[in-house]
């Protein structure tokens, strides 16, 4: 697209991460240093928040506040899980974010989250082409399940699996200090891609992490996992198992549909969580012995105490850089991740266009993964560990962290 003079616009969407506000510090504070963006503006639970005029200034925060956004967890600005219609059969909710760019003159477009938000830029980015009005929309890639596709990984990933692998070892020696046999089964998120269950293997490289893997990618057979705790147990009396909120049965459905219903979510995504408690009343039933269900859940996608620092700052170069492609006249493309070379660890950023990310899955390579849950393959191990390097972490007052305190003054509607 053009070179464009107006208005930037941030807004974020899905799921909390450790570094999503690493990716918004990129944004906030290149944007506030480009001479062709007259206003820096954060929308209020993403889409809704630019549907409903609900904007921050971000002109009018602290400067060391926004800095330190690069070490404070979750949505800053609030997050959202809202569907845009297809646009041919109803553009009522683009008619209106084309009212609401235009009265607020916004050039520039960035919004950061995963596979639906791409697609929610995809769509947002056709739309103003053909309507005929110049703005310059890019993607910032978020996700702890690293199931965007086209890139290396996604930022989120690293800090999230650098907790799932620290937390695995913690529990492992917690929950073999005991003499009487013991199974523990742990419930890690994954809806389709199993790569955050996966990181579990890195603590059992450590000799500290599950007996057991289950990933979405790979059937699960209820009868072959008792047949997997047995065969542990004839050696150790105690069994660690990781497996994947998202474990589908041989005819893809998932293991905690068939066992539980399931609500879903504004993208007709089944809700998952509780396949950990489902599974440990199954082994109960078959297996006399004590059994625990531990769920992540919510825990492991902001646990910026556990962040890396390839995780951080790569999230905040990539708003960084989303903002100077957008300035220098790129158009609907989302940030990437090319690797050059695992060891030593090096990338390159790459912009890839939406249509080719929107809606779109990358799963764990079947041959990275061992059968009948014992774990993954040393290929996993060398793509893995460089995303979970080095410590990042805000600063500790009274020994608690200091994380972000922005103003959000609104900006008045027009």
């Amino acid at each position: 697209m053009k070179n464009l003079k107006g208005a930037a616009l941030l807004g974020q969407s899905g799921g909390p991460t450790s570094v999503i506000n690493s990716s918004a510090a990129g944004v906030f504070l290149e944007a506030l240093r480009q001479e062709n963006i007259t206003a820096v503006y954060g929308a209020a639970h993403g889409i809704k928040g630019v549907l409903n005029e609900e904007f921050y200034d971000m002109s009018l925060e602290d400067l060391d506040e926004l800095k330190r956004l690069k070490n404070t967890p979750a949505s800053m600005i609030g997050s959202v899980r809202y569907k845009l219609a297809d646009p041919k059969k109803d553009d009522t909710d683009y008619q209106r974010l084309l009212e609401v760019f235009k009265k607020y003159n916004i050039r520039f477009f960035f919004y950061n989250g995963g596979n639906d938000s791409m697609d929610t830029c995809n769509k947002i980015s056709k739309y103003f082409k053909k309507a005929g009005y110049d703005c310059n929309i890019i993607g910032i890639p978020k996700t702890i399940d690293n199931d965007l596709f086209v890139t290396d990984h996604s930022p989120g990933y690293g800090s999230a699996a650098k907790y799932v692998a620290t937390t695995f070892m913690e529990l492992y020696l917690d929950a073999t200090v005991y003499d009487i046999p013991q199974i523990t089964v742990v419930e890690v998120m994954g809806r389709n891609a199993g790569w955050l269950t996966a990181a579990s293997y890195l603590a059992t490289q450590k000799g500290l992490g599950p007996d057991l893997i289950y990933l979405p990618e790979i059937p699960f057979v209820l009868e072959d996992f008792f047949e997997d705790i047995e065969n542990v147990l004839k050696t150790k009396n105690k069994v660690l198992i990781a497996v994947s909120e998202g474990i589908k049965n041989v005819d893809g459905q998932y293991v905690a549909e068939t066992l539980q219903p399931l609500k879903v979510d504004a993208f007709g995504h089944a809700q998952l969580g509780g396949i950990a408690t489902v599974l440990a009343d199954e082994i109960a039933n078959r297996i006399d012995t004590k059994v625990r269900a531990i769920e992540f859940s919510l825990l492991q996608r902001s646990a910026a105490h556990l962040a890396s620092k390839v995780d951080v700052e790569e999230a905040f170069k990539a708003g960084q850089r989303a903002v100077r492609a957008a300035v220098n006249g790129t158009s609907g493309r989302m940030v990437g991740f090319e690797r050059v070379s695992s060891n030593p660890y090096k990338i390159k950023y790459k912009m890839i266009p939406l249509r080719q990310v929107a809606n779109a899955e990358q799963k764990v390579p079947l041959e990275w993964i061992k059968p009948r849950g014992q774990g993954l393959t040393q290929d996993f191990v060398d793509y893995a560990l460089p995303l979970i390097q080095g410590d990042s972490k805000a600063a500790l007052v009274d020994g608690l962290p200091r994380f972000a305190q922005l103003k959000k003054i609104r900006v008045p509607k027009k």
